[in-house]
């Protein structure tokens, strides 16, 4: 990875110079999706689901998920099997009943210490269903 940042100096010869950071990234796990939309009418049942899969160099147990706000979702992790070896299914339901967005973000706790936590965003965004 490679990223470039201009700075401004107060050098009258040098008023802006480049900086530039690279180094090596790491793939530590798949997340797919990588957030979760609950997108749809208010009342119907949504429900998404997310698989997390560790990457084999990096592996990892989820000790606990919870949901930040919490208040307009629910979420049950399950441990599954895959072909590729230990993975991890996670089920979130929208449980809000009016219309209008909402945003919330899971925090899953791994027993890692390369990376202790992971996070997954929610976007919630429930319609009225127009009468005909």
């Amino acid at each position: 990875m490679k990223k470039t940042a201009g700075v401004y100096t107060n050098d009258k010869s040098h008023p802006q110079q480049d900086l530039v950071i690279s180094g090596l990234v790491e793939k530590f796990t798949t997340i797919r999706p990588r957030h979760v939309s609950l997108r749809g009418y208010a009342g119907d049942s949504i429900k998404s689901k997310v698989t997390i899969i560790p990457v084999k160099k990096y592996p990892f147990k989820i000790l606990d998920a919870r949901a930040q706000k919490g208040e307009n979702i629910n979420i049950v992790l399950a441990e599954v099997k895959k072909s590729s070896g230990q993975a991890w299914e996670l089920k979130v339901e929208n449980l809000r009943k009016k219309t209008g967005r909402y945003y919330d973000t899971i925090i899953l706790t791994t027993d890692s210490i390369v990376r202790p936590q992971l996070n997954v965003r929610v976007y919630g965004y429930l319609r009225e269903r127009k009468s005909e």
